[in-house]
């Protein structure tokens, strides 16, 4: 299945979550035993020499691509959450997106000094939910951050807002 093949199977939803907004449904990708092989394939292929030894998934479809690509790559899976669904202590971390602003968490155990992180979610846009992840994940002090996102909408400049020091790549551009 080629990217561009991949890039078709996205369902395009206008005005969601609220008016003006386009929103791209990546479980159109993970319903498809062909497409999510795929993704799998091209995640694990990008990350298989990078040390990487935590996989950060980003609420929630972070959690699909992101524990898959951990298992393969041996790697921890951390989960980064709205407020109030992680158990132990957390961090936390606000910042403006789009449509309004909003919170996340991480276990205040869950990097430590000596991991190489990569951070994935579904897609980036502005920029500002990934940005706020590596902020939380920096406050560790890991050794080296890594952030994928399937998706990629370039004309909105999202890479812009990450520091110099972290390598952003993403599977499809939009």
């Amino acid at each position: 299945m080629s990217k561009e093949a991949l890039k078709k199977s996205i369902r395009e939803i206008p005005d969601f979550p609220i008016p003006g907004i386009l929103f791209f449904d990546v479980t159109t990708l993970f319903k498809d035993p062909k497409a999510l092989n795929e993704l799998s394939d091209i995640l694990y292929e990008t990350y298989k020499d990078k040390g990487i030894t935590k996989v950060v998934g980003i609420e929630s479809r972070g959690f699909i691509m992101g524990a898959m690509l951990a298992a393969r790559l041996g790697a921890g899976f951390v989960p980064i959450r709205k407020p109030g669904k992680l158990p132990a202590e957390t961090i936390e971390e606000s910042y403006a997106k789009e449509y309004g602003t909003d919170t996340i968490q991480m276990h205040k155990d869950a990097i430590c000094e000596e991991d190489v992180v990569l951070l994935h979610d579904d897609l980036l846009a502005t920029g500002g939910t990934m940005k706020a992840a590596c902020n939380l994940v920096k406050q560790m002090n890991p050794k080296k951050v890594l952030v994928n996102f399937l998706i990629e909408l370039k004309d909105l400049n999202g890479k812009e807002v990450f520091d110099k020091d972290v390598e952003v790549e993403s599977v499809l551009i939009m």
